[in-house]
């Protein structure tokens, strides 16, 4: 691909404010974010049609919130309601007899991540998550265009010329864009044309993963309901992972092409006799129906924006595949970048604001990949061979702050404190600037939501509804942020929280309590603006003498206004 292209004299040329590159889980994503966000996109996906390999089954907590907020939350759940009961990771030499260890048996024990969020982490496979995502992102009028290729792009200072071809027809399209958003996997021919560079150890380890049936396997599961479990027997490990439960399974194998070894001598009959050793039954019935090989590798790009391109997923960073901090990552990505492009195009945000992409995702990119790596060595995963020292600090050290608690030290934020480390040792959400706001049960108009529900298209001004005269004048950022939404024309909405009867939501008793203010760090007269990614970008710990000069203030330097 070239990064050069030009449309003929006369020719029809498609306009639209964003081109999507790459329609897997982080292209539509990206799509059904601007969707819900009202901003027009073609979508154009070289394949003819969504993933058709059960990969990619681990959704964090953190994405299902997103996924909660644009609506897509139930139709994910009864896509993955067959693998609802499965939590754990087992590790046995293989599946006959009681060896073997839990990992972990449950992936929230004790139900505590309820005082954090208002969803869980949900297992669906790629294949079933991105019809439901397809689904989502048309409904909202995406403009999603499978088979077809990009051929050629030209970008300049006013965006972007992309030349395009259906795969079906052979016709070819030229569209122009005032941004494209690359989401077209770790090849990325977009990131490669650009000639922007990764960092990073590279190769970790290869695999080939077996998709086969077979119903006796059921029969030796049991009742052990696990997400994967690592067999370890020295000859023939690998992860076996469950499709349903009943008949139909994945498996993956170690694969060394570093060795000369070729996907070819992975026949039937080898992957067959392999599987059977690996679970301890050598009469096994198996039928394999296929076979994808896959790169583990740890590399971030140099760059996630270049000019009016922007890099998202797997085309901006690769990771180890345990834990799907990978998928998860880019999905997250894509949210960032979303609301960012919303607000430049809307005119409500100036340039700025859409370097702080890579200000803000690149750091997570790099500590979350760090972070898969080790996890791949605490799980001993088949065919990874670290080097000394990797994967220390024992299993399961620090996940649920690697999903949920990474911050934006730098970016579109005020008053953060630029030496927080990205990803910190625990898991804090009390308000800081910089994180992932504290989840709340309220209620708003009689309706029972979470704080979390309030974050999507809109800044968010959270004030205090119990000060009194001696603590300011009652109402004073609510009336401020009113001003400056009109004078402005910035899309924020203020909410007044506490007991008061005139309060905009009242706490709820919930895990997380319900004094607000302590949750999100601030005093009698406090205030927290909260962005429409639900990251906080600065809080007020009391009132202060001029609310109306503070906001402008803080939302010229969070949304690179002059």
């Amino acid at each position: 691909m070239t990064n050069k292209t030009a449309g003929g004299a006369g020719e029809k040329v498609h306009k639209v404010p964003v081109l999507i590159v790459g329609g897997s889980l982080v292209g539509l994503s990206t799509s059904l974010f601007l969707g819900r966000l009202g901003v027009r996109h073609t979508l154009v996906e070289r394949h003819a049609g969504t993933s058709v390999h059960p990969r990619g089954r681990g959704n964090n907590v953190r994405t299902m919130e997103l996924f909660r907020v644009a609506g897509a939350e139930p139709g994910i759940h009864e896509a993955a309601a067959t693998l609802a009961d499965n939590h754990g990771i087992l590790q046995t030499p293989t599946l006959v007899g009681d060896a073997g260890e839990w990992l972990f048996k449950d992936i929230d024990p004790g139900g505590g991540l309820a005082r954090f969020s208002p969803s869980a982490w949900c297992l669906c496979s790629q294949n079933d998550l991105e019809p439901v995502l397809l689904d989502r992102a048309a409904a909202l009028g995406g403009d999603l265009r499978f088979h077809t290729e990009l051929i050629s792009f030209d970008a300049d200072g006013q965006g972007v010329t992309a030349l395009v071809k259906s795969r079906d027809t052979g016709e070819h399209t030229t569209i122009r864009a005032d941004y494209l958003v690359a989401a077209d996997g770790p090849r990325s021919p977009v990131r490669e044309a650009l000639g922007i560079g990764q960092s990073g150890p590279g190769d970790l380890f290869h695999n080939i993963s077996m998709t086969f049936r077979s119903r006796r396997l059921a029969e030796v599961v049991g009742e052990r309901r696990f997400i994967v479990c690592y067999l370890t027997e020295p000859d023939a490990d690998g992860a076996l992972l469950p499709v349903d439960n009943r008949e139909n399974w994945v498996f993956h194998a170690p694969w060394h092409p570093e060795h000369g070894e070729t996907m070819e001598e992975f026949t039937d009959e080898r992957c067959i006799e392999h599987i059977r050793r690996a679970v301890g039954v050598p009469d096994l019935d198996v039928e394999i129906t296929g076979k994808a090989p896959w790169h583990a590798a740890q590399r971030v790009t140099r760059a996630y924006r270049s000019g009016r391109v922007f890099l998202a997923g797997d085309s901006a960073h690769e990771m180890s595949p345990t834990g799907a901090f990978g998928s998860n990552t880019g999905i997250q990505d894509a949210h960032n970048l979303a609301w960012k492009l919303a607000a430049v195009l809307d005119g409500w945000a100036g340039d700025g604001l859409l370097d702080t992409y890579d200000a803000e995702r690149r750091p997570v990119a790099e500590a979350t990949s760090a972070r898969a790596a080790a996890r791949s060595a605490e799980h001993s995963h088949p065919g990874f061979a670290p080097p000394p020292g990797a994967g220390a600090g024992g299993p399961q050290r620090g996940i649920l702050n690697v999903a949920l608690g990474y911050r934006y030290p730098r970016g579109a934020v005020a008053g953060a404190d630029p030496a927080t480390p990205v990803v910190p040792d625990g898991l804090s959400l009390t308000g800081e600037p910089g994180s992932r706001a504290p989840h709340l049960w309220v209620r708003r108009a009689g309706e029972r939501i979470s704080t979390l529900d309030l974050y999507e298209r809109t800044l968010v001004l959270l004030s205090d509804a119990d000060d009194d005269g001696a603590v300011g004048e009652p109402g004073a950022w609510q009336e401020a942020a009113a001003r400056l939404a009109d004078r402005e024309a910035i899309p924020l909405a203020p909410y007044r929280v506490g007991a008061a009867r005139d309060a905009d939501l009242t706490p709820l008793e919930g895990p997380a309590g319900t004094d607000w203010r302590a949750a999100h760090g601030v005093g009698p007269g406090g205030a927290v603006l909260v962005r429409p990614d639900g990251f906080v970008a600065w809080r007020s710990f009391g009132p202060v003498p001029d609310p109306q000069s503070t906001l402008r203030q803080v939302l010229g330097t969070v949304l690179s206004l002059p």
